[in-house]
């Protein structure tokens, strides 16, 4: 008996000086993210030309916006492989193709794009893919990656007479993986409006009645998070994420179904889920999202990592098509 207070102790120091180190690590993280350079440090300027003028986006004037998006990028390839950029240049013609269809696209600085796979102005069910970081026009291709494999899966599995459209979103400046903008709400903030936005223009493109999805990886949950308020999604899924900002679900203030999935080799399950204020802003996301305090509904994402909540065959990747097709019933749960 004489040995349990010893015990008891013990275990509340350790708990402390958990504690202690999850504090710590923030910090820490954010002075390594200012001092530790970027992978691919900042190139020279690449060269491109102004978006494209489109005009008011109806149905009705997609396909002459898609046209003009395609040839600003063509353009944009010219100038780039002109300039000594091959990386660059070579994602822009690929954007350029007559395959694609381009809502939106500027190729100036890292470049942003937003893409639309399938027959927007028919579709009864539209995702919107909201990217983390490092995605950038240099990387875009396993963005699209992950476009095409959720818009294959979608037509698939889709009931006979449902479209579908999946719109993948590069429409804000994402921050670096190793950076100080990471770890804060700064560029979710920025781009939240932008988010608002699209969804707002969707719901004029789509035709009425639509559902809509959308479905938010890494610190694109934290742009989610920040554009929830009020935004007219049937769902939002976090998958992946390190918070959202808020401390529940209902703290969005989002009419949408709120969802969640990390898999198990996802590294983002080690970053410390706390928001604390360091060198005058926030630092950190607040409660996990998958945690039972957050209150989403928690889906199976099984062994995925970080970047494997898209791969064909996943169970996240069909549970992700489940939601925005709404067969909510058949979502397995996490």
């Amino acid at each position: 008996m004489g040995r349990a207070p010893t015990t008891k102790t013990a275990r509340t120091a350790v708990r402390r000086a958990a504690r202690t180190a999850r504090r710590a690590l923030i910090p820490a993280l954010l002075t390594a993210a200012l001092v530790v350079p970027l992978a691919g440090a900042a190139r020279p300027g690449i060269p491109a030309p102004p978006p494209a003028a489109v005009g008011p986006l109806t149905p009705a004037t997609l396909r002459t916006a898609y046209e003009a998006n395609r040839a600003d990028a063509a353009e944009a390839a010219r100038m780039a492989a002109a300039h000594g950029d091959g990386h660059r240049a070579a994602a822009d013609r690929a954007l350029a193709a007559r395959s694609r269809h381009l809502l939106a696209y500027d190729g100036r600085g890292a470049g942003l794009a937003t893409e639309v796979l399938g027959d927007l102005a028919a579709a009864d069910r539209v995702a919107v893919l909201v990217p983390g970081s490092d995605t950038s026009l240099d990387t875009y291709g396993r963005f699209h990656r992950a476009a095409a494999a959720l818009y294959r899966d979608l037509t698939r599995r889709a009931r006979a007479g449902t479209r579908v459209a999946v719109v993948a979103w590069l429409g804000y400046r994402t921050p670096g993986t190793v950076s100080a903008t990471v770890t804060t709400t700064t560029r979710a903030e920025h781009a939240a409006p932008r988010l608002r936005a699209l969804v707002r223009q969707l719901r004029t493109l789509a035709p009425a009645g639509s559902r809509l999805s959308l479905l938010c990886h890494s610190y694109g949950s934290v742009v989610c998070g920040r554009a929830a308020a009020g935004l007219d999604a049937d769902d939002i899924a976090l998958v992946g994420s390190p918070g959202t900002g808020a401390g529940t679900a209902a703290g969005l203030r989002s009419r949408a179904r709120i969802w969640a999935a990390r898999g198990t080799g996802d590294w983002v399950a080690h970053v410390p889920h706390v928001r604390a204020d360091l060198l005058f802003t926030t630092v950190g996301f607040g409660t996990d999202p998958v945690s039972r305090a957050f209150g989403a509904r928690v889906f199976d994402a099984a062994g995925a990592d970080h970047s494997g909540y898209f791969t064909p065959g996943s169970a996240s990747l069909a549970n992700l098509a489940r939601i925005t097709l709404g067969e909510t019933s058949e979502v397995t749960r996490g």
